[in-house]
């Protein structure tokens, strides 16, 4: 059997994820609860030295991708994904003219919005 607590494993966990709350957490030190999954998935996604991945890649096989990058995808989710550059460029440029007319959507309500208060 293998055992964590005999080799040191989690002590050495536990001194890597206290050091990564140390750098996210304020100066205050009373929102380590709220900041903790911010240091995990920071220790998820950096790549360590012996392995040359880091542990998501290990266990997944691929590497982990930001939420940011689903909602707005970068090239690399695109390539991912099998699009080429020219078919991720127009992808984006749609997505932009459609950023677009939302803009002007709200300008319009502006515009109309104050003359309903009054």
């Amino acid at each position: 059997m293998y055992y964590a607590a005999a080799n040191g494993l989690g002590e050495a966990f536990n001194k890597t994820l206290c050091n990564l709350l140390k750098k996210v957490v304020a100066k205050s030190k009373c929102d380590w609860h709220e900041r903790i999954g911010e240091a995990l998935w920071a220790y998820r996604t950096i790549v360590r030295t012996p392995t040359q991945a880091s542990p998501c890649a290990l266990v997944y096989g691929v590497e982990a991708v930001l939420p940011l990058e689903q909602q707005i995808p970068s090239l690399r989710i695109a390539i991912q994904e099998g699009l080429i550059e020219e078919e991720n460029a127009q992808i984006r440029f749609e997505e932009l003219e459609a950023l677009d007319e939302k803009r002007l959507k709200a300008q319009k309500k502006a515009r109309v919005l104050p003359s309903l208060i009054v």
